[in-house]
C-alpha cells in the first residue's frame, strides 16, 4: 500500500472534510460522533467513521464477555445511538437498561440485541453492520479490534494491574499500557480508513482506556503517524480520577505521542470557557480540577472556543464541538495555501 506523505490530503481544501475517522471510547466518542453527524451529506462529510476502543470489562458488557465470549458491545452501542437516524423510538430501545442485578438486570437492550446478533451470524462485525442497517446510522462503526483484549498497565512503582476496571481503580501514575495479548490485528477497515482520511479525531475520553488502546493494535500507530490527514486531539474538560489523577493536557498529548512512536497530533481543540467557582469546588472535592493548556503554544497549534455543554457536570457540547474541528480543519487549510503560495514564490525567483 502506498503511504501518503504526511500533508498529502490537503490537496482538496474543501470547506468540510470529506472522509473523517474519529477514535475513541467511553462517553467522549458518541459526544464527536453526534456533533458530526448533521454535517453528513453531499455537500459535507461523505465518509464518517468510528473505530472503537474494545477493552472494556467493565458492567454489563464485562459480564457478557465473561458468560457469553463477545466482544464488549457497551461502546458500540453508544456509537451506533449517536449516528442513527431513527433517533426517537428505535435508539431510545437500545439504550433501554433493565433494572436489578440478576438475569437480565443491569443489561442494556442493546448489548443483549448485539450479543444475540454475534452468536446468530457467528461474527461480531456483522452484528455491528446488521444494528447500523436497522438504526439507519449515517455513518460506519468498526470495533479496533475483534480479537478478546485485556489492558495491562506498568506503574512507575512497579506494581502492575491487568484489567481496564482494576487500573482505574488503583492509584498512581502509570508508565506503560499495553494489551493481552501483546499482538493483535485490527478490524478490517480501520487501517485503511485512517490512511484514507482527511480528518482524524482522537479522544476526548479516559486518557488511557479509551484513547491509548487504539495505539497498541498492530498497524494503527503506524496508520497514524504516517496518513496525509490533519490530526486533531479533543482536550479533556477535567482531569481523571485514579491512574491519570495528576496529568494536564501537556502530559496528555506526550503519552499519546510515546505510545505512538511518534507524533499523531496535528492541532489541539481546547475549551476555552471559564469553569465557574462552585463547579470548581464540586469537582475539587471529588478529586478532579478543570484542565487548561500550559504548554507552548509554538509546540502544537492550538483551537480555542467554549465548548462546555449545558448540564450541571463538565461535558462537550457536541456542536460546538464539531464546530471547532471544522475551524481547525479551515486553520489547517489556511495554513497549507500560505506555504504552497510561499513555495511557488520561491520557485518564481529561482526560475
Amino acid at each position: 500500500m502506498t503511504v501518503p506523505k504526511r500533508g498529502g490530503s490537503r490537496g482538496d481544501r474543501t470547506a468540510v472534510p470529506r472522509r473523517v475517522v474519529a477514535l475513541g471510547g467511553g462517553t467522549g466518542l458518541p459526544m464527536v460522533l453526534a456533533g458530526l453527524r448533521s454535517m453528513v451529506g453531499d455537500q459535507g462529510i461523505q465518509n464518517l467513521v468510528a473505530i472503537v476502543t474494545m477493552t472494556d470489562d467493565g458492567g454489563s458488557s464485562g459480564r457478557l464477555r465473561k458468560t457469553r465470549g463477545v466482544p464488549p458491545p457497551g461502546d458500540i452501542r453508544n456509537c451506533l445511538v449517536a449516528l442513527a437516524s431513527e433517533q426517537e423510538l428505535l435508539s431510545g430501545i437500545f439504550q433501554h437498561r433493565y433494572g436489578g442485578d440478576e438475569g437480565i438486570g443491569g443489561h442494556s437492550l442493546g448489548n443483549l440485541i448485539l450479543t444475540a446478533l454475534a452468536e446468530q451470524t457467528g461474527s461480531f462485525l456483522k452484528a455491528v453492520e446488521t444494528s447500523s442497517k436497522v438504526l439507519r446510522t449515517v455513518g460506519r462503526i468498526l470495533p479496533a479490534t475483534l480479537r478478546g483484549v485485556a489492558l495491562e498497565a506498568e506503574f512507575e512503582d512497579g506494581g502492575r494491574v491487568v484489567g481496564e476496571t482494576a487500573i482505574v481503580a488503583r492509584p498512581g501514575r502509570i508508565k506503560r499500557i499495553r494489551l493481552q495479548p501483546s499482538q493483535v490485528e485490527p478490524t478490517p477497515g480501520v487501517v485503511q480508513a485512517i490512511r484514507e482520511a482527511d480528518l482524524v479525531v482522537l479522544g476526548p475520553g479516559s486518557l488511557y482506556t479509551s484513547q491509548v488502546p487504539h495505539l497498541l493494535v498492530h498497524g494503527v500507530a503506524r496508520a497514524l503517524r504516517e496518513t496525509g490527514a490533519l490530526r486533531v486531539m479533543v482536550g479533556n474538560l477535567v482531569s481523571e480520577h485514579g491512574e491519570a489523577a495528576d496529568l494536564d493536557l501537556l502530559d496528555h498529548v506526550r503519552v499519546m505521542t510515546e505510545h505512538a512512536g511518534g507524533r499523531i497530533v496535528d492541532r489541539l481543540l481546547v475549551n476555552s470557557e471559564p469553569v465557574d467557582v462552585e463547579t470548581c469546588e464540586r469537582y475539587r472535592n471529588e478529586g478532579a480540577i478543570p484542565l487548561y493548556w500550559t504548554g507552548d503554544d509554538r509546540s502544537i497549534p492550538m483551537i480555542r472556543r467554549n465548548l462546555l455543554g449545558g448540564d450541571e457536570k463538565l461535558r462537550h457540547d457536541p456542536v460546538a464541538t464539531a464546530n471547532g474541528l471544522l475551524e481547525a480543519w479551515a486553520d489547517w487549510n489556511s495554513e497549507a495555501g500560505t506555504t504552497a503560495g510561499e513555495e511557488a514564490r520561491t520557485v518564481e525567483e529561482r526560475s
